[in-house]
């Protein structure tokens, strides 16, 4: 039968790699969103005014344009976004800080029995709940954590997210444009260095979580190349009936 050695020393090894990457830091969404919309939809925009058969120029014109408007857009979004929630878990987090200099033995108690229905012995659980309310900033993030689900001291930053959201949306935006930029006259190498991001990105984005490189790229690179597909059958449909 196995068994946990509570006697046994601390591994080394254990020590030394048991650690975690920061998931709360609020660069990695964004970023990451970021970075599949530009190229999602700058992609699309581009294929899009292509399948109309208009001038390279123009096509260039739009991709630029997508990518600025697109990479200010998203930016301020995130801010938004970003910022009403931090704002939203404060004013929580006030109401707590609230309870707790006005009930300090109803919040110890509330403590308590949160410690017991996860099974701590009653008398145990009264006493850490004391000695973790001894001190008030410690007894703050303890019931935020637990009731909130947040750390306060640990929120995401509106600012972080934003810079994240529009450096990385303008470089995603930025890969179907470059080849015209760069002199080429077809639309299939901005497809093609476009799909390629994609699924690069795809690719890269597993490497933080359990997907497998190949299904993360693959998925990515499916639907942008969907995207893609549609948004140039549209365009042609358009340009033929406003030509």
């Amino acid at each position: 039968m196995a068994f946990i050695d509570n006697e046994a020393p601390l591994h080394g090894a254990h020590r030394d790699n048991h650690t975690h990457r920061d998931v709360n830091g609020g660069w990695l969404r964004p970023a990451v969103f970021g970075a599949m919309d530009g190229l999602v939809s700058n992609l699309a925009l581009i294929t899009g005014v292509a399948g109309g058969s208009v001038a390279q120029q123009t096509i260039v014109l739009t991709g630029l344009a997508g990518l600025a408007a697109g990479a200010f857009s998203m930016a301020a979004g995130e801010y938004t976004s970003v910022a009403s929630q931090r704002e939203l878990v404060e004013a929580e987090v006030a109401v707590e800080r609230r309870e707790l200099r006005k009930h300090p033995r109803d919040e110890e108690a509330e403590l308590a029995e949160l410690y017991v229905s996860r099974g701590v012995e009653p008398k145990l659980a009264r006493e850490v709940a004391r000695q973790l309310s001894a001190d008030p900033e410690q007894a703050l993030e303890i019931h935020a954590r637990e009731e909130l689900g947040v750390d306060p001291g640990d929120l995401p930053s509106p600012t972080v997210a934003a810079v994240s959201s529009f450096g990385a949306f303008a470089v995603g935006a930025l890969l179907p444009v470059l080849p015209y930029l760069l002199g080429a006259h077809a639309l299939w190498p901005s497809v093609a260095l476009a799909l390629a991001g994609l699924f690069g990105c795809g690719a890269l984005v597993a490497r933080v979580t359990a997907r497998s490189w190949w299904f993360s790229g693959l998925r990515q690179l499916a639907l942008g190349a969907a995207a893609a597909g549609v948004t140039y059958l549209l365009g042609g449909l358009f340009g033929a009936s406003l030509g």
